[in-house]
């Protein structure tokens, strides 16, 4: 997979991305990571990547001309654009695996108040948040997104169940997790995981799978898996 992005703050991927799985699938040829400056396709002495909004407001708005440039110069018949926006549809495990089929993903940063509505309308395919909240700018979400989608490439992870046995990959959060020692400050692991009855301990995973779901995310407990497959798909066309 190629993944273009283009952002005002460039300097900001260097580091979160240079390491561990991102890196590693990077290095194996998996993901073919690039980072642009959109002030690089800027044509005035100053750069100039902002002005102010039309019918006033505060702060300022990203102009189209470079977002233009920019897009049309790294896009592709095979690319997906996308503008991480709080404006956007929230970005799901399920979204991450439909983009992960993608063979080109160009990712635009908001910055700002946002970026001229002629880019939603005539660049972008989709917009997505990654949360309820704002950020400073869109670098952040579009490492999430990467991170998250990087992990799903074929090959990528040492175990392919890895990816898929984990909360949010199912209705269900992830249950409890337990390793060496047995028994730690006087806290034993549960003895069930210790009798190696492998169908006793898929039943205790799934009750306690559903107990913490029910507990931090019960919002979760009306979503079918089937349906949520049936919306993967929906969101590839």
């Amino acid at each position: 997979m190629r993944i273009d992005v283009i952002t005002l703050f460039p300097g900001m991927f260097r580091g979160p991305l240079d390491e561990s799985i991102v890196q590693r699938a990077r290095d194996a040829g998996k993901l073919d990571l690039r980072i642009h400056n959109l002030r690089d396709y800027t044509h005035d002495r100053h750069r100039t990547v902002d002005d102010r909004p039309f019918g006033g407001g505060p702060g300022m708005l990203l102009k189209p001309e470079p977002i233009f440039e920019a897009v049309e110069a790294l896009r592709t018949d095979a690319s997906r654009v996308i503008l991480l926006s709080p404006a956007g549809r929230p970005f799901t495990q399920a979204r991450a695996r439909a983009l992960a089929r993608e063979s080109h993903l160009l990712l635009l940063c908001g910055s700002y108040e946002g970026v001229d509505e002629r880019v939603r309308e005539a660049l972008v395919d989709e917009e997505l948040s990654i949360g309820d909240y704002v950020l400073t700018n869109g670098a952040l979400p579009a490492m999430v997104v990467i991170d998250c989608v990087t992990r799903l490439l074929p090959g990528v992870l040492g175990d392919a169940e890895s990816a898929a046995d984990e909360s949010f990959s199912g209705p269900r959060l992830e249950h409890p997790q337990y390793t060496r020692p047995a028994v730690f400050r006087g806290m034993a692991v549960p003895e069930v995981l210790l009798s190696g009855h492998h169908a006793e301990i898929a039943r205790w995973r799934a009750e306690r799978a559903r107990e913490r779901t029910a507990e931090r995310r019960p919002d979760l407990l009306g979503r079918d898996a089937n349906q949520e497959q049936v919306n993967d798909d929906d969101n590839e066309n």
